[in-house]
């Protein structure tokens, strides 16, 4: 497709648009902290709970780049 081979459209939608999904979730856990008014503790609580496998996905990338390296 447009000359780009399967891995190569793969490798980007998982890189980017992986990457742009992992924004909006933190959007959203930011914007459910708001809304149930959780303070400074309960956000925190809110983004260690709901955003710890948000940095394994992103540990993963770091790890193959540093393993390739």
């Amino acid at each position: 497709m447009f000359g780009f081979s399967e891995e190569q459209i793969s490798t980007f939608g998982l890189t980017f648009g992986v990457g742009g999904f992992m924004l909006y979730m933190l959007f959203i856990i930011g914007h459910l902290a708001w809304e149930s008014k959780a303070g400074k503790f309960g956000t925190f609580v809110l983004f260690l709970g709901l955003g710890l496998g948000l940095v394994g996905f992103a540990a993963k990338f770091v790890i193959q780049w540093y393993m390739t390296k």
